[in-house]
This record gives C-alpha cells, sequence and structure tokens, in this order.
C-alpha cells in the first residue's frame, strides 16, 4: 500500500489522493504540516529536502513533487486513460501538468493569500489588481481550451490534466473576487463534480 505524507488541506496533497482513488489505488496517507506533524524535521527532510508535502512512499522509493507523484500513481496502476503511454497522447497531458505547476499556480501567489487567506503581508492593492488580470488569463487559456474539446481538458477522456487543473480552478472559484463568465469551465466543472472523488478532495469546501 502506498503511503501518502500530507495534511488533507493541502492542495497539493488532495491532488494526489483524488488521483489515487480515480486510479483505484490504495494508499494510507498521514498528516504531515502545518498544525501536524513537522516536516523541518532531519528525518522528513531525508525524505523531500524541500520540506514540504506531499511525498510518497512506495516500498522503500520515495517521490516528491505533486505532479510527478500523479503520474506515477497512474503509471503503476496501468492507467493510460489517466496518462496514456503513447508518447504525442501523453504530453498532450502533461503539458497541461506542467503549465499548472509552472504559469497557472504562479498567477495566484500573490492575490491568493491576500484574498482567500486574508494574510496581513499582502495588502498591496496593486499587486492584487495585477494577480487578479494574471490569475484571469490563466483562466481564459483553460476556456478555450475547454470550448475547442467540448469535454475534457485533452479531449473526449478524463485525464490528469483534468484533475490538477481542476483542483486550481476550483481555488479559482473559492477566492472573492469578481470573475469572468466562463460558460466551457463551467460545464466541465459540472461533469467534475459527477466523480465521488473530486467531491472528496477537489469541490470539498477547501482551497
Amino acid at each position: 500500500m502506498l503511503k501518502i505524507l500530507g495534511k488533507k488541506t493541502s492542495i497539493n496533497v488532495r491532488k494526489v489522493l483524488w488521483t489515487c482513488e480515480e486510479a483505484g489505488v490504495d494508499y494510507l496517507q498521514e498528516d504531515y504540516g502545518s498544525g501536524f506533524a513537522p516536516t523541518q524535521t532531519a528525518a522528513f527532510k531525508a525524505l523531500n529536502p524541500n520540506a514540504l508535502v506531499p511525498v510518497l512512499i512506495d516500498e522503500g522509493f520515495v517521490l516528491w513533487e505533486s505532479n510527478s507523484i500523479c503520474r506515477y500513481v497512474a503509471r503503476k496502476a496501468c492507467r493510460d486513460d489517466l496518462l496514456p503511454g503513447e508518447p504525442q497522447a501523453a504530453a498532450s497531458v502533461e503539458h497541461w501538468m506542467d503549465w499548472q505547476a509552472t504559469e497557472f499556480n504562479n498567477a495566484w501567489r500573490y492575490v491568493f493569500p491576500a484574498l482567500a487567506r486574508k494574510n496581513p503581508a499582502y495588502n498591496d492593492e496593486n499587486a492584487i489588481a495585477q494577480g487578479i488580470i494574471d490569475w484571469n488569463q490563466c483562466i481564459e487559456i483553460v476556456e478555450q481550451q475547454l470550448r475547442a474539446t467540448g469535454a475534457w481538458m485533452t479531449g473526449e477522456t478524463f485525464t490528469l490534466a483534468d484533475i490538477v487543473i481542476g483542483l486550481s480552478v476550483n481555488r479559482w472559484k473559492m477566492t472573492p473576487f469578481t470573475h469572468p463568465d466562463v460558460p466551457a469551465i463551467d460545464a466541465w466543472f459540472a461533469r467534475l463534480n459527477r466523480r465521488p472523488a473530486f467531491l472528496r478532495h477537489g469541490n470539498n469546501g477547501m482551497v
């Protein structure tokens, strides 16, 4: 059984748990992170020198970085629907995963702690306004992609791209500011909400 170290409130831990459940892979989750078992210990840093969650342990094999863990889980379960084996189909999934981890996530680095977390250190109104613009620009990219596919992020099949981007879109939806109309995203989000694992680990009241 896989062991997943990381608290369930972490968006990156939740994407791994969602992937495990979609893939039908059994796991044991242990709470690590703020408010739970510490990650700044020598023992934890021996697993992940960044002292971040999640960390996967599979019979002595240790892996960190949430999107890499999601890929590993899909491949371990031989779930070619979640991550195809054919190179071009796999690249279609993985480039959206990489974009989510770089461009999409970076767009909300300031505005999310300012508006959702109410962190007083993030009080620059200009930075907040620019963050909203940047975040909405990424959302428009997702909207255009979903209009093109008419279904899921890479086409007619649900994949890992929908998992990682689904959690990011959920965070965007839950952060309080004026959102543009996104009918293709709204239809896709309704489809996500018919998946029990998304309701447990995605649209579950957590950001």
